[in-house]
């Protein structure tokens, strides 16, 4: 949108032309921000590439040969950024008009709050929240904060674990200095991963309320699905094990395993229990690369573990036993 932008806007797509006029226009009307907007296509067979160039010809696209997942989609188009901040968006959102400015305004680098992350609601009912950022369970789990709450609820901007990687915005250079996202998450957890490296680097993030944003919601990876569920457990695994400090590590490990075994049980009720074990299976088969990736995150840590210790969530079976619910009440076209 502009040949000097502050922000660089990265939209990834598979298959999601459906949602992308609507997304790009409420783009097109972000008030008050220097802009440019990369869409990557990873290798998209719904002809996106065509629809964007022709409706949208101020984007910048970026198409990909094949599938590379959220993480090797956003970090493609990272590195065509060119602003000296990047703001990662779903395709299947429509942001407020001046949610990127709120975003940026959310950012306070001297203080240490290099992320900034939006109050998501969903599309078919703006007074529920689908994300007002993650947040990271003592046991190694993740959650998203409020979740099925009402909107009203998280009102209040405040520091937070982490970003939701469907709406944020980061200084290119922090993203650069943290690798970016791990491309063997592919899809899922990527974000908190991200963010808790963030975390161990001494960097903050705060939850910006006024940066709104309407999501569709797991429009690409399903609301409960095998793909969802494998990918989510896998990944959660290499999260805790790459991320935890080892003092946080032995404190948490035996939660940890109960942790699993209660997922365990709600994955057998719904059927998925194998994809369950195939998912830990493919945890382990990573343990070794996990291992070394641990080992360099562990070596540029700045801040003591009970920073860490400090920021994550005790109440574990409440909050995930809300999420599940309030998922499963959606996959049943409940509320």
């Amino acid at each position: 949108m502009t040949s000097t932008p502050e922000i660089s806007l990265i939209i990834v797509t598979w298959n999601g032309r459906e949602y992308l006029g609507a997304c790009l226009s409420a783009v097109a009307a972000q008030q008050d921000v220097a802009c440019e907007t990369i869409v990557v296509d990873n290798g998209s067979g719904d002809g996106s590439v065509d629809f964007v160039r022709e409706r949208f010809p101020w984007v910048r696209v970026v198409a990909l040969a094949e599938n590379r997942g959220f993480a090797g989609g956003n970090n493609a188009g990272a590195r065509e950024a060119r602003g000296r901040y990047v703001a990662f968006l779903n395709n299947d959102t429509v942001a407020d008009a001046r949610w990127l400015r709120a975003l940026r305004n959310g950012l306070d680098e001297e203080a240490g709050f290099a992320l900034a992350t939006s109050r998501i609601v969903y599309m078919h009912d703006p007074a529920v929240i689908d994300s007002a950022g993650d947040g990271v369970l003592r046991w190694g789990g993740a959650f998203k904060r409020y979740h099925g709450a009402p909107a009203a609820r998280a009102d209040q901007s405040e520091e937070v674990f982490g970003v939701c990687g469907a709406a944020c915005l980061m200084p290119r250079a922090v993203f650069e200095e943290l690798g970016g996202f791990d491309e063997d998450f592919f899809a899922s957890h990527e974000d908190v991963d991200l963010s808790y490296r963030a975390r161990l680097r001494g960097y903050r993030c705060r939850y910006v309320a006024d940066a709104l944003v309407r999501h569709h919601g797991s429009a690409t990876m399903g609301k409960v699905s095998g793909f969802a569920v494998f990918h989510g457990q896998r990944n959660l695994e290499w999260m805790y094990f790459k991320n935890a400090p080892a003092s946080v590590l032995a404190r948490t490990l035996p939660g940890h395993m109960i942790y699993n075994a209660a997922a365990a049980v709600h994955c057998a009720r719904l059927g998925l229990f194998g994809t369950f074990v195939r998912a830990k299976m493919a945890a382990l088969a990573g343990a070794r690369q996990i291992a070394r990736k641990r080992a360099a995150v562990q070596r540029t840590r700045r801040v003591h573990a009970s920073a860490i210790w400090a920021r994550l969530e005790r109440r574990w079976l409440s909050t995930k036993l809300r999420e599940k619910q309030f998922d499963a009440s959606l996959a049943e076209g409940g509320p």
